[in-house]
């Protein structure tokens, strides 16, 4: 089980990454205990700040697959996987995995 910080994710896609990551504990940015991976919404977040502020930790990040500039930006940043929301929601487990593994 990982823990996974959830960053500008609202909360009905919460809800959703919840049902698909049973295996988890996702949490938010008041939470203390570290993230092992964070996952954040492209277009509800400042992807560098987010970059910045967790170096040492996988980030992947997802947005609408018609914001390609959040799609760049997310890359310019050095996100570890960025992909479109519809795509998360097929392959988040798979997607969580390998980001976990890599840091192994």
């Amino acid at each position: 089980m990982a823990t996974i910080l959830l960053a500008g994710v609202d909360v009905f896609f919460r809800g959703k990454l919840e049902g698909l990551l049973p295996d988890h504990h996702l949490t938010t940015t008041d939470s203390v205990d570290p993230p092992e991976l964070v996952i954040c919404d492209v277009a509800r977040i400042d992807p560098e700040e987010v970059a910045d502020a967790y170096p040492d930790i996988p980030i992947l990040g997802f947005t609408n697959h018609t914001d390609t500039a959040g799609l760049r930006s997310a890359h310019a940043a050095g996100f570890d996987q960025v992909v479109a929301k519809s795509a998360l929601n097929d392959r988040v487990a798979e997607l969580v995995r390998e980001l976990i593994a890599s840091v192994d």
